[in-house]
């Protein structure tokens, strides 16, 4: 289980704090990752983080803008999203594992919305 929270309202160039806390497997051998979904839109893949928190990846979209990084201690999962930008308005999903091809989330997720 995951829960997703510190989504909110955003200007353009402004930044935002994502977590994701997880419960109930094993989050400290867990690759987890972040997806999103904007309005009448298709899932996108996001960001990767491997168990041990060693190894990011990103996509296109957001590479050097947003960094994903965990905390095995707190089971929790992190996505800092720096320079937002009005395209980055969004879901946003935690997501156990990989998801480079995603799958329609069972969490929540967290709201972004990115507009002056």
């Amino acid at each position: 289980q995951v829960v997703e929270s510190g989504g909110g309202l955003a200007e353009p160039g402004g930044s935002l704090r994502l977590s994701c806390v997880a419960s109930g497997f094993p989050f400290h051998i867990s690759a987890m990752s972040w997806i999103r979904q904007a309005p009448g839109k298709k899932l996108e893949w996001v960001a990767e983080i491997n168990g041990g928190g060693y190894n990011t990846f990103y996509s296109a979209a957001v590479k050097g803008r947003f960094t994903i990084s965990r905390d095995n201690a707190k089971n929790t999962v992190y996505l800092q999203l720096n320079m937002l930008q009005i395209e980055d308005t969004a879901m946003y999903y935690c997501i156990v594992g990989r998801a480079r091809t995603p799958t329609p989330p069972s969490s929540p997720g967290t709201q972004v919305t990115v507009s002056s």
